[in-house]
């Protein structure tokens, strides 16, 4: 054994895994939070261009009169009104000559100006210019300057709720990825235990490599311990028990349960007082099946008795469990039953799944129909009843139909 990590050296599964997630989770939430800092940004930068530009588009209609007909009072109060409503720090009007013509400047607080400034700057390198326009002929121009409060306070807000954002995002996929590592931890600290239990009774054995966290390193020492002596005959004997179970239990052809364990199963039923309470017995017959194989040949009537195994494993879903008796013989087990009706209803509806004629891998098709008997187990005391009856409900449903068709 390598010995090159001590007991006390070797971390466990558990805290192992917390590092590897805290550290990738702290990684990403960080870059995610940079990357969304400079996006937002970048998005600020062009939107608050865009709106200053529209606002010097308004504010050149507004003044144009006051422009035309030389008011500077009226062009300094129509500034000074929109200037205090937060749309800009700074307006220059200039006539035709490139004269000022009127200007307002809004009283920016000295604290945070130098920030402020610096933030203005580089959102806004040079004033917004948009010309005034009277009769198609320029008499004039308007230039804005950004207010560098706003935009500030508007950056620190949005950069104060990415990053609550962040450190609860950050927060909550610990908690979850804690959450959802538990049943790992403890599944895996399990494995070890048992693989220990194992290695002193001497009853399983399998390959597993050395590692270096200590329930893996665990698990490798007791199963390595019992690999020699048991290897070789474990793996032969577990493949010839699934094989004989499988033989035993299934219908070679169509691959469903065979009678053997349909018997198994209806006794079981029959035993368990609330199973027994709300489940039905469906006993099937095929119709002329004998004409099929006299005329097309067995192989042609295997094809036709496995798309029948297929189409009542597809009516039967996880519900209900479909079982070749013999021949053109099956069963359905029902569950979830509540009365008569419903049974006769499902039964209906197995009629129609045999509507579609089938394929006999000849080119030609076939119809072929079941003849259905039903008993409820409720009303049984014991399994010979229940079949009784069923099959007896089955042949009368094949005595109706060829009496039909002889009519």
């Amino acid at each position: 054994m390598n010995k090159d990590f001590s007991a006390a050296q070797r971390p466990t599964f558990k805290r192992t895994l917390r590092r590897i997630n805290m550290t990738s989770i702290v990684i990403t939430m960080t870059l995610a939070w940079l990357m969304l800092c400079v996006v937002s940004v970048v998005s600020l930068k062009q939107y608050a261009q865009k709106n200053l530009e529209l606002t010097g588009a308004t504010l050149s209609h507004t003044i144009e009169a006051a422009l035309v007909f030389r008011d500077e009072t009226a062009a300094t109060d129509t500034l000074a009104s929109l200037g205090k409503q937060g749309q800009f720090a700074r307006a220059d009007v200039f006539d035709k000559r490139d004269q000022l013509f009127a200007h307002w400047t809004y009283e920016s607080e000295a604290s945070s100006e130098r920030f402020n400034l610096m933030i203005s700057h580089w959102l806004f390198p040079s004033p917004t210019t948009q010309p005034v326009i009277h009769n198609g002929d320029v008499i004039g121009q308007i230039r804005l300057t950004a207010r560098d409060s706003l935009i500030s306070h508007f950056i620190w807000t949005s950069l104060a709720v990415l990053t609550t954002c962040i450190l609860l995002a950050t927060a909550a996929a610990m908690v979850i990825s804690r959450h959802l590592h538990a049943d790992v931890v403890n599944a895996l600290q399990n494995i070890a235990d048992v693989a220990h239990d194992v290695r002193t009774n001497r009853n399983f054995s399998r390959r597993v490599p050395e590692e270096r966290i200590e329930e893996f390193h665990r698990f490798a020492q007791d199963f390595n311990s019992l690999l020699d002596e048991m290897a070789q005959w474990q793996h032969s004997l577990q493949a010839k028990n699934d094989q004989l179970l499988q033989t035993a239990m299934h219908d070679p052809l169509t691959g469903l349960p065979n009678r053997a364990s349909f018997r198994t199963h209806i006794n079981a039923l029959m035993a368990d007082p609330a199973a027994k309470s709300g489940s039905a017995l469906l006993f099937m017959d095929g119709d002329d099946f004998k004409y099929i194989n006299d005329t097309w040949g067995h192989t042609a009537g295997d094809y036709v008795l496995i798309e029948t195994a297929l189409r009542l494993v597809e009516f039967s879903g996880k519900a209900h469990h479909a079982f070749r008796l013999g021949g053109d013989e099956f069963a359905i087990l029902l569950s979830n039953i509540s009365d008569e009706l419903q049974v006769q209803r499902l039964c209906g509806e197995l009629a129609q799944r045999f509507t579609p004629a089938m394929s006999m891998h000849n080119g030609h098709m076939t119809p072929f129909s079941l003849s259905i008997g039903y008993a409820l187990t409720a009303e049984h005391s014991s399994v010979e009843t229940l079949l009784e009856q069923a099959d007896k409900k089955m042949y009368l449903m094949k005595n109706q139909r060829t009496r039909t068709l002889s009519s």
